[in-house]
């Protein structure tokens, strides 16, 4: 009988052979062995499955979804299938580094509970330069919300989590699947579901571990989105996030999908709501703003200067972690407790910019 593996790794794709084969020799390629890797094709599509079929390596296996149902649904199939009893996450765009599941499986073990999502730092690729993501880890006893929406500066977050940085307990992926139909803010939905209860601890691993690849003339799906929908999605999810961090999500992350309508209308709405269920801070209201008055390609350039981008500016190698990562234990590895402040409710965006 095979041995069980220690880790499945799902990867959702379609029409992308290319980049999907790229994203599972990655993970075939991690220093620990004992893996499977899912790949879930959201439904029928001939040149990716041929092109996996090139990959003889027996730890791979190919789901092929009778019709297309979007990535949460792919990710969750992947997740019903897994034979391990911890599942990582690979989008099909990106790759991991190879000691990427060594570290979060030693993450895991010193974990103080035996239920822990772990995450990991990234170097977020773009054709002009590298950064790494997040720029800071959580604050000890910081609400998961506010970690991951409200910002300290004005052009971009500070707190940040990204699919393929996720490692979890195949039981709690089963128990939380993933939103289907929800087409951003896909793992903050997820994780603020996962970190509402009590047996859930939240680790981040200090070093970068994924490649998040933003190639910027290739738009990501998850780029277009009915803003719309986006904040209905916030208004049901209220009780999950403190009255700071839903000020600060839709100050931000929906009004940069609103702003483009250039309504009135809509600009007062959400201002409205903001205050009305949120507790906005001074930054959020000249976010707001920014957003709304300054043109798009404007304020990419102005947040460039800020975060000192330049074209071409890639370092030879992976960069160095931020000095944030000081505030991390001794074993590199930061947690954050299952009830973190439970007074007031616990997510934030990986959102772009």
């Amino acid at each position: 009988m095979d041995r069980l593996p220690e880790v499945s790794v799902v990867v959702p794709t379609r029409f992308r052979p290319e980049l999907v084969t790229r994203a599972v020799r990655s993970a075939l390629a991690q220093t620990v062995g004992a893996i499977e890797v899912i790949v879930v094709i959201d439904g029928p599509d001939e040149p990716t499955s041929r092109a996996l079929a090139r990959i003889t390596d027996a730890r791979l296996r190919v789901v092929v979804v009778p019709a297309p149902g979007g990535a949460p649904n792919a990710r969750n199939v992947g997740v019903r299938a897994a034979r391990a009893p911890w599942t990582a996450l690979l989008d099909d765009d990106d790759e991991w580094l190879p000691h990427k599941l060594a570290v979060q499986l030693d993450a895991a073990r010193g974990a103080k509970t035996a239920m822990p999502v772990v995450a990991s730092r990234l170097i977020n690729r773009t054709p002009r330069a590298d950064s790494v993501l997040p720029r800071r880890l959580p604050a000890p006893g910081e609400p998961v919300s506010e970690y991951l929406t409200v910002r300290r500066g004005l052009f971009y977050g500070d707190g940040f989590i990204q699919t393929s940085t996720i490692m979890a307990p195949t039981v709690l992926l089963r128990r939380e699947p993933f939103t289907v139909g929800l087409r951003r803010m896909q793992e903050l939905d997820w994780v603020l579901r996962a970190v509402h209860h009590e047996d859930i601890e939240l680790v981040f691993a200090a070093e970068p571990l994924v490649i998040f690849h933003q190639d910027e003339n290739r738009p990501r799906i998850t780029l277009h989105s009915p803003w719309e929908g986006q904040l209905e999605w916030l208004r049901r999810s209220r009780h999950l996030v403190t009255p700071r961090a839903y000020a600060a999500l839709i100050m931000s992350v929906i009004s940069s999908m609103a702003a483009p309508t250039r309504s009135a209308r809509v600009f007062g709405m959400l201002l409205r709501e903001a205050r009305r269920h949120g507790r906005p801070g001074a930054i959020d209201y000249l976010t707001f703003l920014q957003i709304w008055l300054i043109p798009p390609k404007l304020r990419a350039s102005l947040r460039d200067r800020v975060l000192g981008r330049r074209r071409g500016q890639r370092p030879a190698a992976a960069p160095a972690v931020p000095a944030a990562a000081e505030s991390s234990g001794d074993d590199g590895v930061l947690r954050l407790p299952a009830q973190a402040d439970r007074s007031e409710e616990l997510a934030r965006d990986g959102a772009r910019g």
